[in-house]
């Protein structure tokens, strides 16, 4: 299909940003998927992106290489333990140790940096300030901020060339009605990854925040989970 609608989609190979794909996709746009290796312990999650963008028929699929882990900050760029069988109601009370120091603003950068040069004015990240860990880079406030300085601060914009869109279509959806979305949309989740903590083979742990919010929105879609945990 040959279309002028170009779209930068965030794609970490999880069920959130391959829903958000799929919807960008069924809209009509040339999407260009952006993944990033930046010292995540879940490695796994870029092979998925992989297939994903694949089975997706994206335009193009980059995989940036940044190194956070020099950084640190993270349960999921260090050693620091991933929280486990975390009770749903307590969890995520507060910013949990999974948080990444300002992992979002520095791939929604990237993100504009590819719009701007592809000529794009959408981006797509699949953020969510519900069925969420508390991440404060996932709150429509701080998704509204970017987008204001997206305009402010590329020369596209400036000139009024492009307005720069930061597209949140999971914004307020549930878990489940993600996963509702995305069956109706043809996705297959067995491809997707979400867990922070896989096992060498690559299997998910089933007990990470992650996880957790995994199997209870598929539990309330009424669907089959098809991940494979150890």
């Amino acid at each position: 299909m040959v279309t002028d609608k170009k779209a930068v989609v965030l794609s970490s190979g999880g069920l959130d940003s391959t829903t958000v794909m799929a919807m960008a996709k069924n809209e009509g746009y040339a999407v260009y998927s952006l993944s990033f290796s930046y010292g995540q312990r879940h490695l796994v999650e870029l092979e998925a992106a992989k297939h994903i963008a694949q089975k997706t028929g994206v335009e193009k699929h980059l995989v940036l290489n940044l190194d956070l882990y020099k950084i640190g900050g993270s349960a999921l760029t260090g050693k620091t333990k991933i929280p486990k069988n975390r009770n749903e109601n307590t969890a995520f009370t507060n910013i949990p140790v999974t948080y990444v120091p300002a992992r979002n603003t520095i791939f929604l950068s990237y993100a504009l940096a590819w719009a701007e040069v592809i000529q794009s004015s959408d981006i797509f990240i699949g953020v969510n300030a519900i069925d969420y860990s508390g991440y404060p880079d996932c709150r429509p406030e701080y998704i509204k901020a970017f987008e204001k300085m997206a305009n402010l601060a590329t020369k596209t914009g400036v000139e009024g060339l492009t307005e720069i869109r930061i597209n949140t279509p999971l914004i307020s959806m549930s878990k489940a009605q993600i996963i509702k979305k995305g069956i109706e949309l043809g996705i297959d989740y067995s491809l997707t990854h979400s867990c922070y903590d896989p096992n060498p083979e690559g299997l998910s742990c089933g007990r990470c925040d992650s996880c957790l919010l995994r199997k209870k929105g598929f539990k309330e879609a009424g669907v089959t989970d098809p991940t494979k945990y150890f």
